[in-house]
């Protein structure tokens, strides 16, 4: 840790709960994998993969090798905590107000495409506190039934593409979010995936506490969660891919030897462009108008947040 030595006391707290998410969440994912593996029939597969961009470079059998796929707007339009909290709202979970919130900020993330910290902490404030009291594997029956509702129709078919041309390759895949474990668990199941890297929300005897083991699996948290997996797995970083629409992972894209930038963001484009990686965009101007915003929000609510949204990224500009 003596590399740290330069970092302030508070920065050295933030990079402890960042390893400490990482770790915990790459625990959980090894945990899961076998049984997903046991239980995943192969999916049909939409798409070409030729016509979707398949890489060249999966090596056939190449045991040490696996992709690494940041979730929201990579594999899925929009963002996964709040399309699963229109399914809890549905169900009752929380009351209207709420719902509103998980509007604008729906809102601010596919128009503004910002993943602002604030937003990023009020939904997982917001989502911790409607899953207290809960069980996992409630949470976790629930979350299969809110895919087939708002998320199997969102997935991007050219980086599904992508995923399966490492599978086919003999490689496993994971999908890397800031969204909580099991519902990612749940997406990768649904998708033929290995598994899944997400937020670990800490439970007792299956039961959600209301805290969270670490930090969100946001930014630097989810390097260090590849980088735990990678160990636990023995893989060679070199030889594995990283996918991801956001410059938030470039801590991520910068550990292994094939990083993807997909639907960038322009930062990201920037900064790939800069290193000469490789770049997918899979938008067009009719899905990208398909947000999926919260309809039973109101009218006025979205409206709202998707002015205010576009009035801010305009200053931010």
């Amino acid at each position: 840790m003596a590399a740290l030595g330069w970092l302030t006391p508070r920065r050295r707290s933030a990079t402890a709960r960042s390893v400490l998410a990482g770790e915990a969440s790459a625990e959980a994912a090894r945990k899961s994998s076998q049984e997903l593996e046991e239980l995943t029939p192969a999916p049909e597969l939409p798409g070409d993969a030729e016509e979707a961009g398949e890489p060249a470079f999966p090596v056939l059998g190449d045991v040490r090798a696996a992709a690494f796929f940041d979730l929201d707007n990579t594999v899925m339009q929009g963002a996964a905590i709040f399309h699963f909290g229109r399914g809890l709202y549905k169900r009752k979970f929380f009351e209207s107000r709420d719902l509103y919130r998980f509007a604008w900020q729906q809102a601010w993330f596919r128009l503004a495409g910002i993943e602002d910290p604030e937003h990023m902490q009020d939904a997982r404030d917001s989502a911790l506190s409607i899953v207290k009291g809960h069980r996992v594997a409630e949470l976790m029956s629930i979350g299969e039934e809110i895919y087939d509702e708002y998320m199997a129709e969102r997935i991007w078919p050219g980086t599904r593409a992508l995923a399966q041309a490492h599978l086919d390759a003999g490689q496993k895949v994971w999908l890397v979010t800031a969204a909580p474990v099991e519902i990612a668990t749940v997406i990768a199941r649904r998708l033929g995936l290995t598994g899944a890297l997400g937020t670990v929300a800490e439970s007792v005897d299956g039961v959600y506490t209301g805290k969270l083991v670490g930090e969100p699996l946001h930014g630097p948290a989810k390097a260090e969660a590849v980088r735990a997996l990678a160990t636990a797995e023995d893989l060679d970083l070199t030889r594995c891919a990283a996918y991801s629409d956001s410059h938030n992972d470039i801590p991520m894209l910068s550990l292994v030897g094939h990083p993807y930038a997909i639907n960038p963001d322009a930062k990201l484009r920037k900064h790939a462009r800069r290193l000469d990686w490789r770049l997918r965009d899979y938008r067009t101007a009719r899905k990208a108008a398909k947000v999926g915003i919260p309809a039973a929000a109101g009218v006025g609510a979205v409206a709202g947040g998707t002015a205010a949204a576009i009035a801010l990224h305009r200053r931010r500009r």
